[in-house]
């Protein structure tokens, strides 16, 4: 149940309340004064009666030793006393009024239905007014409701907006409440969050800079070397630097969101089985784990349930594609799946999934989930996701139920053309042949390592 929900129940609750209560109380009080004025008139009545008897006047309308008198009403006038008896409510309920005189019970009796009458009639006028009055306060607390509501999901949309990385999102300051006090606190909270990132970025993108050239130099020297084993040991190493260099480049570029996609219209089965082809084929380096330590590479199966063509940047989403695959060659298990379905590309590994803080938060540079091999930077799947970004994709993750991990490239929006129907399965495998194509094919891709968080 919302909030705007809890405000409106509780503001119509109070109000009702308070409409029962006021009402009991009207009505208990017009019982007692409808009582004591009717008691009053019956009792002045009596005694005039019962003067003009002792006089020796008899008018007729007092009621010597009534057999029907009420048994309590009796037993107070044997006692000495005059009362007042109402019978207890009926078809037809009376006021009483006795007293003694000469040994005989002197007694008066009248309707009191015409009380009751007009106790019913306020009843009526206060359960309208009560109904009225509650629905009144139903929808005040509706519209106070609606608009503590309406600043308060303004407040958590902007919240959530600076957590998706927007941040430029405020929220218009007005008002001296305690909700203005929060608008103030979240629009702090941005600006001290977006200052922090940005020189962080900043720190990230200089010194990645500044690393660039002695880096590309170290390369160079490399390459000089004597063929030898400790060689081909510190080329692989540097060009594992200049790999992670160019991954914290990436990242500092899509930050500041000005990468643009160059769209053209492709068939996504055909896109996929390129790429896993291409990283059969060893093009994208960084499979055989980037170490040179030999590794044997795993085959990767493509399913295409049903292709379809889309508009977009086939650069992007094979640097996504590759991204995927090789976290889950490295962090999963076989067997390793990519399924195209129109314009959705899936990438399903056996392993152990993702951790909970990557399905809670999403992919965290610098963060690893502590992989077999403990190697990475967490950068591989923040790429994705920010390239994912830039082609206006959406990019998921999630644990299936049957185990393993498995992420989603959803490019439906970028679909131009049917789909064709069909189910074809390549698999490229260490011997990098495509068994759709009948050959290797070449396409670069660059190194991209890619670490489950």
């Amino acid at each position: 149940m919302g909030l705007r929900a809890k405000i409106g129940i509780a503001i119509a609750a109070t109000a009702a309340v308070v409409a029962v209560l006021i009402g009991v109380l009207v009505h208990n009080r017009t019982v007692d004064a409808q009582f004591d004025l009717a008691a009053e008139s019956i009792d002045g009545r009596l005694q005039s009666l019962v003067q003009d008897r002792a006089a020796g006047v008899d008018s007729g309308r007092a009621i010597v030793n009534p057999p029907d008198l009420p048994a309590p009403l009796k037993a107070a006038v044997q006692h000495g006393k005059r009362g007042v008896y109402l019978e207890p409510d009926g078809p037809k309920p009376h006021l009483w009024a006795a007293t003694e005189l000469d040994g005989d019970i002197i007694a008066l009796k009248r309707p009191y239905l015409r009380e009751q009458e007009t106790l019913r009639s306020l009843d009526r006028v206060l359960w309208m007014a009560g109904i009225a009055g509650t629905a009144l306060g139903c929808v005040v607390g509706l519209l106070v409701a609606h608009r503590l509501g309406r600043r308060l999901t303004a407040s958590a949309g902007t919240a959530q907006r600076i957590a998706e990385g927007d941040l430029t999102a405020r929220l218009p300051l007005g008002g001296k409440d305690e909700i203005a006090q929060l608008t103030t606190a979240v629009n702090t909270m941005a600006d001290a969050l977006a200052a922090r990132l940005q020189a962080e970025r900043d720190v990230t993108a200089n010194i990645a800079h500044e690393l660039r050239t002695p880096v590309a130099g170290l390369v160079a020297a490399a390459g000089l070397l004597p063929p030898s084993r400790p060689t081909e040991l510190v080329q692989d190493r540097a060009q594992h630097v200049r790999g992670l260099m160019e991954d914290v480049l990436e990242v500092a570029r899509l930050d500041a969101r000005t990468e643009q996609a160059d769209t053209e219209l492709r068939a996504l089965g055909e896109l996929a089985r390129r790429t896993v082809g291409a990283m059969g084929a060893g093009v994208a380096p960084g499979l055989a784990g980037g170490d040179g330590d030999g590794a044997a590479r795993r085959a990767v199966d493509v399913r295409v349930l049903s292709d379809g063509l889309v508009e977009t940047d086939p650069r992007r989403v094979e640097r996504i594609l590759v991204n995927l695959i090789s976290n889950a060659l490295r962090h999963g298990a076989a067997p390793v799946t990519v399924e195209v379905e129109r314009g959705v590309l899936r990438v399903r590994d056996g392993g152990p999934g993702f951790p909970e803080a990557l399905l809670a938060h999403g992919p965290q540079r610098f963060r690893t989930g502590g992989g077999s091999d403990g190697h990475g930077l967490g950068l591989g799947l923040t790429i994705a996701s920010g390239q994912a970004r830039v082609l206006g994709a959406r990019l998921t993750f999630a644990n299936p139920e049957g185990g393993g991990a498995e992420a989603t490239l959803d490019l439906s929006g970028a679909l131009r053309v049917g789909a064709e129907s069909g189910r074809t399965e390549e698999k490229a495998g260490g011997d990098g042949t495509d068994r759709d194509q009948g050959q290797s094919q070449q396409q670069g891709h660059g190194r991209t390592p890619s670490d489950r968080p």
